[in-house]
């Protein structure tokens, strides 16, 4: 059987917002670019961050730290991460962009049409497994048809060959579980469904500069490549 492989998404607000619309988006939350890491930069994002993705090059000495570090986790294990946390593992080729856009999405607190595909994908994966969650995923068209119509409507004309190194990973704040009911801190969780499961990155504070620092240290510095694009998902607009 040949492996599935899916149209790869392009890092645009305007195709992310489209596939979150089509999927059953039903607040006023939307996609934008961060345009740099610098702090005037980041100050022209709109308030009420709920997520935010990263396109990277995974070569290199990034795919190796993330191979070193899923090994370490696996021997040692790290900070407990909120149990209420969704994450699925990616097995369909291409498709990290609509993982990218579940994990930010239904981690957000925002919300789905009723009978909407997002609304129906949620509860048909309740107290499922990862794997399980991602095998709903393949057998149902339905996110295929919404990835495959935003693919194509980007900027950029889609590849013949669709091999590609860049992949989305995503980034969101989740409560502490460690800290008692009445000093409850939040934790910044990154989410990849090329990872073994949701990594903690540390306390957070601003969800937007706690990331942009972390991207900073853990992966512009790690690569000489210039593809790298990300983008918040903002519940306000300026």
């Amino acid at each position: 059987m040949s492996e599935s492989r899916w149209i790869p998404l392009e890092s645009n607000p305007d195709v992310f917002n489209s596939w979150a619309i089509n999927a059953g988006l039903a607040s006023q939350a939307q996609f934008e670019d961060i345009y740099g890491l610098d702090p005037e930069l980041l100050g022209m994002v709109s308030g009420g961050v709920k997520a935010v993705t990263l396109l990277f090059p995974c070569s290199g000495s990034i795919a190796t730290k993330r191979k070193e570090e899923d090994e370490k986790i696996a021997a040692q294990g790290q900070y407990p991460i909120d149990p209420i946390i969704f994450w699925m593992k990616q097995t369909i080729v291409n498709a990290c962009g609509t993982m990218g856009l579940l994990h930010a999405l239904i981690n957000s607190g925002v919300a789905f049409a009723d009978e909407s595909p997002l609304a129906k994908f949620i509860e048909e994966c309740k107290d499922k497994t990862p794997l399980e969650r991602v095998k709903v995923l393949e057998e149902t068209s339905l996110f295929e048809q919404i990835h495959t119509s935003a693919a194509v409507s980007g900027q950029t004309t889609v590849p013949d060959d669709l091999d590609t190194y860049l992949h989305f990973t995503c980034f969101v704040k989740a409560p502490d579980v460690t800290a008692r009911d009445e000093d409850r801190g939040w934790r910044v969780v990154e989410l990849d469904g090329g990872r073994n499961g949701p990594i903690d990155r540390g306390k957070c504070t601003n969800l937007l500069q706690d990331v942009a620092n972390f991207v900073k240290e853990h992966y512009i510095k790690e690569s000489k490549s210039v593809n790298f694009s990300m983008m918040a998902l903002c519940s306000a607009q300026h």
